[in-house]
């Protein structure tokens, strides 16, 4: 079980999230001026390292806020953080 700490409601069951993929991922500056290729990068290639990774959630069955969590991928463990809003 992976306990998500919701910076509004305490530690919680996954079961309660909604996963929001990968955190900071920037809009383009001008989205008009992109090919379709650029376009597919930005919408669906995402990092996938083995280590920690700044992922966003939702606590969908709580206070229904985003905030981003940094996960380690390879254990799973989620790495404290002061601000994760």
């Amino acid at each position: 079980m992976l306990l998500i700490p919701c910076p509004w409601c305490g530690p919680r069951d996954e079961a309660e999230f909604h996963y929001g993929g990968q955190a900071h991922v920037a809009y383009p500056a001008d989205p008009a001026a992109l090919s379709d290729e650029e376009w597919g990068r930005y919408l669906f290639f995402r990092d996938n390292p083995a280590g920690p990774f700044a992922e966003r959630w939702s606590h969908s069955a709580g206070c229904r806020r985003w905030f981003n969590v940094v996960r380690d991928t390879s254990t799973n463990r989620i790495v404290p953080q002061e601000a994760n809003r």
